[in-house]
């Protein structure tokens, strides 16, 4: 039943399960970003952005390089890009279906009134 592949693919979407993470990984999308770019452009706690990063790095989604007292990241697959375009994809579906839902429920309501 959890074969290592599904076990692989938890540990990813548990490693993207938070917003700051999943902004942490657009940030990146352009290449290596240095901690202080980070905490500049996602306007979150040192400490917050650090325990981010620590979980990141622990799933294998970024690597780091520490160049004197700085610290770069980078996405260790850019792949991880197209997982999230596709994610927004799915949910752009699912809000023109929810949508398309509403607008046909709208003369139901009109027709109770």
């Amino acid at each position: 039943m959890n074969s290592p592949l599904r076990v692989f693919k938890a540990q990813i979407f548990q490693a993207l399960a938070h917003p700051t993470r999943i902004a942490i990984v657009e940030c990146l999308a352009d290449g290596e970003v240095s901690a202080g770019a980070l905490l500049v452009n996602l306007n979150v706690e040192q400490a917050n952005l650090s325990q981010h990063l620590a979980v990141l790095r622990t799933k294998q989604v970024v690597s780091s390089r520490k160049v004197g007292n700085q610290v770069y990241y980078t996405l260790r697959d850019p792949v991880l890009l197209q997982v999230l375009d596709l994610l927004k994809q799915y949910f752009n579906v699912q809000l023109q279906q929810t949508a398309a839902m509403l607008d046909d429920m709208q003369p139901e309501a009109s027709r109770r009134s």
